[in-house]
């Protein structure tokens, strides 16, 4: 019987995705939980000199990421590593996905010689998005860029590009940008599983679904654009971001 993997230092890079951006909890630094701390809670039982930091950010685009957070983490000496960023620039007007891409594997590459495990994460397919589904080949041409990379370094892939069950709108946030509680629990199954770390986290429990009519359904998008859509326009005109004002909230190796 092959014994699951022990890591004593996890290191838990990225932007709203990693820092935990929908899964409020007033109790923890910045106000969030997030699936990386459910994955460092896991861990932590595991083993008895454990230390969590998360590194992440709000809004940060891959380039940022990699200039304000790769340097400290190295320094950290993690044995266990995880890293979302290019999302924010899938988003952006223009992106240049090859460059973006050739930043992220010479990033990955240094990573990956500390003899760490370092997990990579595809993109979400937008697909089934209103608004966003238009953004799905930019999304897999640069799934399957990062699919190379990981392979090149032997990173570890947690392919939520295949996570069908987050088509479903209860797995997020009212932005409709983030994953809500509900996203960030299934998301640490998810991560756990990949690691082949044994788990009791539960599948979420998801609140009944209502039926809309198309009134209401008009009425909640333009809500939603309103309140969500146009401020996030607003900013990227301006060249402002969300995490301008944000600091990794555990910056440093810490019991969890």
């Amino acid at each position: 019987m092959t014994s699951e993997p022990i890591y004593h230092r996890y290191v838990a890079l990225g932007d709203s995705f990693t820092e935990g951006v929908g899964d409020p909890d007033s109790r923890r630094p910045n106000g969030l939980r997030g699936w990386a701390d459910r994955v460092a809670e896991v861990l932590a039982t595991k083993s008895d000199d454990f230390g969590y930091a998360n590194l992440a950010v709000r809004g940060r685009l891959l380039k940022p990421v990699i200039a304000e957070q790769l340097e400290p983490a190295l320094k950290l000496q993690p044995d266990l590593i995880t890293i979302y960023a290019g999302g924010n620039d899938i988003m952006r007007p223009k992106v240049d996905l090859d460059h973006l891409v050739e930043l992220y594997d010479a990033a990955i590459g240094r990573l990956s010689v500390t003899g760490a495990r370092v997990v990579m994460f595809t993109g979400f397919d937008l697909g089934f998005a209103p608004v966003f589904g238009k953004l799905r080949g930019r999304v897999a041409i640069y799934n399957e860029l990062v699919r190379e990379v990981a392979e090149t370094h032997g990173a570890t892939i947690v392919d939520y590009w295949r996570f069908r069950e987050y088509r479903d709108d209860r797995y997020w946030d009212v932005d409709r940008l983030h994953m809500g509680t509900a996203g960030h629990q299934k998301m640490a199954i998810h991560v756990l599983d990949t690691l082949g770390i044994s788990h009791d986290i539960k599948p979420p429990r998801l609140r009944a679904m209502s039926a809309q009519t198309k009134k209401e359904r008009r009425d909640a998008d333009l809500a939603w654009a309103k309140g969500y859509a146009v401020p996030w326009v607003q900013r990227r005109i301006q060249g402002t971001s969300s995490g301008d004002t944000v600091k990794p909230k555990r910056p440093e190796l810490a019991p969890i």
